[in-house]
């Protein structure tokens, strides 16, 4: 009994021992490299997912980030965005498992990973090719399901960053600069533009004149009579997060952009509502706030979701309490707004 207990409490000996003879990940690395080099790209990936997982086990997560890091960017160098991407994914899972804070340090590698996935030119207007020459055709469908593969395995990497972004940095909403980020990456490589998506990303970040640029161009291949509702989900979306400067500032550069381009600026209702509401939102004045919604209740109605940020703006300015809870698409948006 003595003897199989020992050699038990030696075999458990052992195998908690095994993690410090892993040899330093630089070894491991250049073993990798070489099968990448070789083009046997599937049994690299499946050798970076194994390899770095006993890096994280043993807790060695630094070691782990490093296979992480050049296995992404390795891939996606080769054009692997399937693979890339999945080893980008598990790069900020550990950076989760690992308790990694949020600095510029950190923030450097993500966005050196970032900046591997493939950048090319995206049509953005489907009628680019000649219906009767079907080699044009086939080849704008390739290259559009091409984009939205892109598109589809960068932005679940750059939204977990967000996400670890919020949980270890100092930004309630995730990194400013992540935000940036996804914005420009989904409105330059997306064949078909959600700006919704697009704003939301934006008015997490900084960049007032990118964003502005990025409105204005969607302006230019909207249905025409609603230009304006680029302009005015983009204030509303700040305002739902009591943001009145930006708010303000985004407006005049808009409107500053437009005046250099030599463009007219819409004039709607919707655009006398927005101009009306910036300045009501200056002062203590939910009555008139009330009237506006009332008086321009057909301009609101244009895009359900106008009322739906409404509601969060007079939550965040004035106090009121919604009547009911946020449901559906609505619901999903506010919950990443940060909203109750």
């Amino acid at each position: 009994m003595i003897k199989t207990f020992h050699r038990s409490f030696s075999r458990m000996s052992r195998e908690r021992a095994k993690p410090a003879t892993l040899p330093p990940a630089q070894e491991n690395i250049e073993k990798l490299e070489k099968v990448v080099k070789q083009g046997n790209y599937y049994g690299a990936q499946q050798m970076f997912k194994s390899i770095s997982a006993r890096y994280v086990s043993a807790e060695r997560y630094s070691e782990a980030l490093d296979i992480l890091k050049c296995g992404a960017c390795l891939q996606l160098e080769n054009g692997q965005v399937t693979c890339g991407s999945e080893l980008a994914l598990l790069f900020v899972e550990t950076l989760v498992k690992g308790k990694v804070s949020y600095n510029e340090e950190t923030l450097g590698h993500v966005r050196k990973i970032y900046e591997k996935f493939p950048r090319p030119s995206v049509p953005q207007n489907l009628d680019l090719a000649d219906d009767d020459d079907d080699d044009d055709m086939q080849k704008l469908s390739e290259t559009i399901a091409a984009a939205k593969t892109r598109v589809e395995c960068c932005s679940p990497f750059l939204k977990a960053s967000i996400k670890w972004s919020a949980e270890f940095g100092v930004h309630r909403y995730g990194s400013p600069e992540l935000h940036e980020i996804l914005a420009e990456y989904m409105y330059s490589q997306s064949p078909e533009v959600d700006m919704v998506k697009v704003s939301f990303h934006f008015v997490r970040g900084r960049n007032l004149k990118k964003f502005a640029s990025a409105i204005i161009n969607f302006m230019a291949k909207c249905y025409p009579g609603e230009d304006d509702l680029a302009i005015g989900r983009a204030i509303l979306m700040y305002l739902s997060l009591g943001n009145l400067r930006d708010a303000n500032k985004l407006m005049d550069e808009v409107e500053k952009e437009m005046q250099s381009k030599h463009l007219d600026f819409p004039q709607s209702e919707l655009m006398q509502f927005v101009n009306y509401l910036l300045l009501t939102l200056q002062r203590d004045a939910l009555p008139l706030f009330n009237m506006l919604r009332k008086n321009y209740k057909s301009s609101i109605d244009r895009d359900p979701l106008f009322n739906e940020l409404l509601d969060e703006v007079a939550k965040k300015f004035y106090g009121v309490q919604r009547k009911n809870p946020l449901q559906g698409m609505f619901g999903d948006i506010f919950k990443m707004m940060g909203g109750e």
